[in-house]
């Protein structure tokens, strides 16, 4: 039997997410200024033409998979990215919570030149739709931030966790992500988040806080 994470887009889509959905059946994905993520109920041949004729955009999508290849035709796959999905089952933790910000539409711009600057995965104009994005100011200066993104019930997916290079080693990452694992565990679900394998920097922090390998995954970069 299929893991929920072992789909999470499509899983995401058809449950904790379900509110951004778009697409019909068996083809899901959020709208471009969200997340340019698309899931298929099954990757079949079928799915991806669906999608294909579904579509009309010319933006790139994302699809993940465990399949470290895919089989469709009418695609184009601009990169593949092998990474890793890892999950946290550990207990909560005691962090300073005084210093975080709730992030609000506002400070969309603010978030969108951070993550242009530390490149932590795809972020758009409607991204902090996902809810639950938070943030460490330094005057008036957004520095620090980490939000929600996927939630294939009971899983909830920590990301974009950035800090502004002037500001690495104050621990803002770190304390953002342990609030982020209470918050997700005080609503009842598992916190986990998906890292590129060859950022190593950033798994071996995540295993530091107590966050183990689940299973591999790879990023698919779709173009029509």
């Amino acid at each position: 039997m299929k893991h929920v994470l072992d789909n999470p887009i499509f899983n995401a889509l058809a449950s904790g997410n379900q509110t951004l959905a778009k697409g019909s059946g068996p083809v899901k994905y959020f709208d471009k200024d969200v997340a340019p993520f698309i899931g298929f109920s099954e990757d079949s041949q079928e799915n991806f033409d669906a999608a294909y004729d579904m579509i009309s955009r010319q933006n790139p999508l994302i699809f993940v998979s465990r399949d470290r290849t895919i089989t469709q035709s009418r695609w184009t796959v601009l990169q593949q990215i092998p990474g890793w999905q890892m999950v946290y089952t550990g207990d909560a933790f005691d962090v300073d919570t005084t210093n975080l910000v709730a992030l609000t539409d506002d400070h969309v711009p603010q978030m969108i030149e951070l993550t242009k600057l530390t490149n932590p995965g795809p972020f758009g104009l409607h991204t902090i739709d996902f809810g639950h994005y938070y943030g460490i100011f330094e005057g008036d200066k957004l520095v620090a931030m980490a939000g929600q993104r996927l939630n294939p019930l009971p899983y909830a997916e920590i990301s974009a966790v950035c800090t502004h290079p002037n500001h690495n080693g104050k621990g803002y990452a770190r304390q953002l992500m342990q609030f982020h694992v209470n918050r997700i565990k005080q609503a009842g679900e598992i916190p986990f988040l998906h890292v590129r394998d060859d950022n190593t920097r950033a798994i071996k922090v995540y295993q530091d806080l107590g966050f183990k390998i689940f299973g591999e995954v790879n990023f698919y970069i779709l173009a029509k």
